[in-house]
């Protein structure tokens, strides 16, 4: 069925200002996710930790950020300020975490592996509750910025589309540690860590200053007629495991965060993979070669992320969000299927060929899952009365950094697995470098194609969504599209 974006309402469309606005915070928030993880290399390479360590470091905050996001988003839904629910959270978490992950990098030098170990991971802790305070209610005010089911898919795009410009960044920063200008890789990354952090600052603050939240006083009016607000500090805690446990029940919002952990865990558990097969496999260990070819793929598939993201969110206002996502997803699973037979240490041009369709993935998966969350967050006012964003996008992300820390840590104990040592250079042994393309390659594959057929199950649709909006407002009355000019 085609569709069209022509029957939005007039109060319902957001201005290109306010959605480049919003965008800027999904620049910061994919700078910061994307450069830690790039930046991690180091651990292993430049101060020499054991991977199995550098992957527990990878997962094991990912488990506390997990923890705190759900009680940050419950937090963010009960607050009640001049300025809004989510925007204060926005502006402080924003620069915290900035700092916070600057500091992260700034390694005294001749210390033991352990207390390298120690001190990046109490530093993690303290960068992801920050990191936290600022993305989950930064999420959470996209998901109401607009009740439009088309203008949702344009505002989730155009944010996407923003993101993809911080990928840029990552898959160079290995490369620029090891500058002349440095005396080594560690000191490189300490210097590049506190520029990151200046970017982090100027853009996350931005959604904070000129956003405007639409749902602040339908949320407290309906807070106010469903809960007793002097619960206590038991009855908030019974209430928030209640609402926590009501959230994750919820079968559509549930199928949504199983198939964005396949999709973005694929990616994550085998990130790394890459770089290690293109620097020791295609050019035999010369890690300064590895790092520019494998930045150049990487720069590619994020240049192509900017088609993919304008032909998704354009595709999904006319053939639906669901066959959208089973074609851009199912695009991506042949991409990093390709990849097998185009590692090619003769021909390592061939690699670029991948990375196209690899773009599809991350691209899709981030322009129409907030927009389908944010159709589940209607759905769920339609039936607990209460304007949950916080806790359904803390949830949600608990969901995939739960996962996110498991693929992280698994990711460590994969790249063990494959007989890897980091002294060999580039002696490694030929089953290591078979068995770095296997998990390179099949991992994305597999959780792609299961994650196609948990959307493909999923009722949401510009029909359904309709039919709870008209319920909604027979219910509490019509909300026009947040911009600066409304009173909250």
């Amino acid at each position: 069925m085609t569709e069209s974006t022509a029957t939005t309402r007039p109060e319902d469309r957001i201005s290109i200002f306010h959605r480049l606005i919003y965008g800027s915070g999904a620049f910061a928030n994919n700078l910061l996710a994307g450069s830690i993880g790039a930046m991690m290399v180091v651990l292993n390479i430049g101060l020499g930790m054991d991977p199995v360590l550098v992957g527990l470091l990878g997962g094991l905050p990912r488990f506390f950020d997990a923890i705190t996001d759900p009680i940050v988003g419950y937090i963010s839904d009960r607050t009640r300020t001049k300025w809004g629910r989510r925007r204060p959270f926005i502006f402080f978490g924003a620069i915290a975490a900035a700092i916070s992950f600057a500091m992260l990098w700034q390694f005294p030098a001749g210390q033991s592996e352990m207390f390298y170990f120690w001190y990046f991971l109490i530093g993690s802790f303290i960068f992801f509750l920050a990191y936290t305070l600022f993305a989950t209610p930064w999420v959470a005010l996209g998901y109401e910025l607009t009740p439009d089911y088309d203008q949702r898919n344009l505002l989730m795009g155009t944010q996407n589309f923003i993101a993809q410009m911080a990928y840029f960044i990552p898959p160079w920063l290995v490369l620029w540690a090891q500058n002349d200008m440095f005396d080594n890789m560690v000191q490189g990354t300490a210097v590049i860590a506190w520029v990151l952090a200046g970017l982090v600052a100027f853009f996350g603050i931005l959604p904070a200053i000129f956003l405007r939240e639409r749902m602040a006083e339908v949320a407290a009016k309906e807070l106010d007629e469903t809960k007793d607000q002097r619960l206590g500090i038991i009855g908030n805690v019974w209430d928030f495991m209640k609402g926590f446990g009501t959230a994750l029940s919820f079968v559509p919002f549930l199928k949504l965060c199983a198939a964005t952990f396949l999709v973005f865990n694929g990616f994550i558990m085998i990130a790394a993979f890459q770089f290690y097969v293109v620097a020791y496999y295609i050019f035999a260990g010369d890690l300064e070669a590895g790092a520019a070819h494998n930045g150049a793929v990487d720069s590619l598939r994020i240049l192509f992320s900017f088609v993919a993201v304008a032909a998704v969110a354009w595709f999904a206002t006319r053939i639906g969000k669901r066959k959208m996502f089973g074609i851009a997803i199912g695009l991506a699973a042949l991409g990093y299927g390709l990849k097998w037979f185009l590692y090619n240490p003769e021909a390592p041009w061939l690699l670029y060929f991948a990375a196209p369709l690899m773009a599809f993935g991350l691209g899709g998966l981030f322009t129409l899952m907030p927009s389908m969350v944010a159709d589940v967050v209607d759905m769920d006012e339609v039936r607990s009365h209460q304007r949950r964003e916080g806790m359904f996008a803390s949830i949600f992300w608990w969901v995939v950094k739960l996962g996110q820390g498991m693929a992280t840590a698994m990711g460590g104990f994969l790249l063990a697995s494959t007989g890897f040592d980091q002294a060999l250079g580039g002696d490694q042994a030929e089953s290591t470098l078979f068995w770095l393309r296997v998990w390179d390659v099949t991992i994305p594959v597999v959780f792609y194609l299961v994650a196609i057929w948990l959307v493909t199950t999923l009722d949401i649709s510009r029909e359904k969504a309709a039919e709870v909006r008209k319920i909604l407002e027979a219910r509490r009355g019509t909300t026009a599209a947040a911009d600066s000019t409304s009173n909250n």
